[in-house]
C-alpha cells in the first residue's frame, strides 16, 4: 500500500469512507473537492487535509497514489497534474481490491436497502470493520476499523465495482434495474454482473422474493419477509422501532416498515455465520439508523421534519408508508412530501413510477432537478403530476418548527409549521432541510 494517498472528490460519501478507513489504519491521507461542505469540514476536524477547490497545485511530489471519484473525468486538473508527474491514479473501483484483498468481506449490494443492511450488520458485528455508503448514527461515521478480519462493505452496482469486492458472504437485497446507463441499458449485462458477484462468494444471503434471484441455480440462503412473525411498529424510548419474531427470537430494528424487516433478516442471516442469534438480538438494538434515511431532524408537538435519501420510486413509496405509520403514532394527520428529483435521466426512466409513488401524501412540493452534472432536459412536471396539484419552489428554508418554500425571486410561497414534512432526494435537499444552506 502507498504511504501517502490523495483522494479527488474526498467530500463524496464513497471516497470519504475509504479515506477515513485508511486514516484510522495509520495511512497518510489527504484529498480535495470542488466546494466545502459539512462533510469536508468534518474530515478536516478528523485530521485529514482537504483542499478546496481542485487544482493542479494540490498534487505534490510526495503523493504516491491518487484515487478519484467517477465525477472527476480525464480533464480534471488534478488528474492532469498526476499524469504529468507520473503518479499512479486509480478509480474508486480499481482501488477497492487494495482495501479488501486480505479481509473476510460481507459484501452488500442491491438497488435499495444496501446502506441500511450494511449499517445493521455493522451494529450486530460490533468488532468488524465497516465501509458504508451513509453515516451510521451509532458511531457517527461511514467507516470503522475492525478488531478482526471481518469487514462489512456496501458494494456499488452503479459502476459494476461490486464484482471486485472479494465477497466471502454476498448479500443481495434486490436486483431491481438501476444505473442502467453504466450497463448500456442492457439487462443481460446488468444481471450478469449480479450472477458473477454471487458466484464469487462462498456464502450467499439473498432476498428470496427477488424475481431474478429465483431463476438462479446456486446454493443460497434465501430470506423471506413472510418468515418474520408478529411484525409490529412501536415507539420504544421515544424511537421508532419495527419489532418482529424470527426463529424463536424477538428482534427490533430502528425505523418503521416491512422493508426494514427484510434488511434486518438479511443482516441477521449473514451475521449468524459468525455469532449466535441471542447475541444478534442483543446487538441489533444498537442500530440507530443512518443519516439521510428516515432521518428525523425535528419532532416537536405537531411538527415533524424528516430527511430521506430516497431518489427512486420504490424507495419513496416504502418510506411514505413508514411516514404514515410514524405520523399516526404521533397523532399527526397531514403529510407533506418535498421532492428534489435526482438526475434528468433517472426521472425520465422512472417517470411513471415517480408519478405513482407519492400516493397518500396530502401535499407534494417539487424542487428543481438536481442534475448531478447532466445536461438539462425539459420535463413537464406540472402536467405529469397534475393529480397532486403540486407546489413548485426554487428552494426551501428550514428553521425550528418551520419550513418556508421560496420562489425564483426569493419570495416566500408558503410556510409549513404543522404536519409531517418529509424531504426526498440525493442532492442538496439534505442541507436545505438542515438549514445549512
Amino acid at each position: 500500500m502507498p504511504s501517502k494517498i490523495h483522494f479527488i472528490g474526498i467530500g463524496g460519501i464513497g471516497l470519504s469512507a475509504i479515506a477515513r478507513y485508511l486514516k484510522q489504519n495509520g495511512f497518510d491521507v489527504q484529498g480535495s473537492d470542488i466546494k466545502e461542505t459539512k462533510l469536508t469540514k468534518t474530515l478536516k476536524n478528523e485530521g485529514i487535509e482537504v483542499f478546496i477547490p481542485q487544482k493542479e497545485e494540490n498534487i505534490t511530489g510526495d503523493i504516491d497514489k491518487i484515487v478519484y471519484t467517477a465525477v472527476a473525468k480525464e480533464n480534471n486538473p488534478e488528474r492532469i497534474a498526476a499524469k504529468k508527474k507520473g503518479i499512479k491514479t486509480y478509480s474508486r473501483r480499481e482501488f477497492i481490491p487494495f482495501l479488501l484483498k486480505d479481509k473476510k468481506v460481507i459484501s452488500v449490494c442491491g438497488a435499495h436497502g444496501k446502506s441500511t443492511t450494511t449499517a445493521i450488520l455493522a451494529s450486530i458485528l460490533k468488532d468488524a470493520g465497516a465501509l458504508i455508503g451513509a453515516e451510521s448514527k451509532e458511531f457517527h461515521s461511514n467507516a470503522r476499523v475492525g478488531k478482526n478480519e471481518i469487514i462489512v462493505f456496501e458494494a456499488d452496482e452503479s459502476d459494476g465495482s461490486f464484482v471486485d469486492s472479494n465477497p466471502f458472504i454476498a448479500v443481495v437485497t434486490n436486483t431491481e434495474p438501476e444505473h442502467m446507463e453504466f450497463y448500456n441499458h442492457d439487462l443481460d449485462k446488468f444481471y450478469a454482473h449480479y450472477e458473477e458477484f454471487l458466484k464469487k462468494a462462498k456464502i450467499r444471503v439473498v432476498n428470496g422474493d427477488d424475481e431474478f434471484i429465483r431463476k438462479l441455480d446456486l446454493p443460497m440462503k434465501k430470506v423471506y419477509i413472510k418468515d418474520a412473525k408478529n411484525i409490529r411498529y412501536e415507539m420504544r424510548d421515544s424511537k421508532p422501532k419495527t419489532v418482529f419474531e424470527y426463529k424463536n427470537h424477538e428482534f427490533e430494528v430502528y425505523g418503521f416498515g416491512e422493508h426494514l424487516v427484510l434488511d434486518a433478516l438479511l443482516a441477521i442471516e449473514a451475521a449468524n455465520e459468525f455469532i449466535s442469534l441471542d447475541e444478534i438480538a442483543k446487538n441489533i438494538k444498537n442500530f440507530a439508523g443512518i443519516k439521510k434515511r428516515f432521518d428525523i431532524l425535528q419532532n416537536e408537538d405537531d411538527f415533524i421534519l424528516i430527511d430521506d435519501y430516497g431518489h427512486h420510486p420504490t424507495e419513496i413509496k416504502a418510506t411514505i408508508h413508514s411516514a404514515k405509520l410514524f405520523a399516526m403514532l404521533n397523532g399527526i394527520d397531514k403529510i407533506i412530501a418535498i421532492w428534489q428529483p435526482h438526475k434528468y435521466s433517472r426521472t425520465i426512466d422512472n417517470l411513471e413510477g415517480f408519478v405513482n409513488c407519492f400516493e397518500g401524501v396530502d401535499e407534494l412540493v417539487i424542487l428543481p432537478v438536481w442534475s448531478a452534472g447532466e445536461e438539462r432536459v425539459e420535463i413537464d412536471f406540472k402536467k405529469h403530476f397534475s393529480k397532486y396539484n403540486p407546489l413548485f419552489a426554487k428552494r426551501l428554508i428550514s428553521k425550528s418548527k418551520n419550513i418556508m418554500l421560496i420562489d425564483e425571486d426569493g419570495n416566500i410561497i408558503k410556510t409549513y409549521d404543522k404536519g409531517l414534512i418529509i424531504g426526498f432526494g440525493a442532492g442538496d435537499i439534505t442541507y436545505q432541510l438542515r438549514g445549512e444552506i
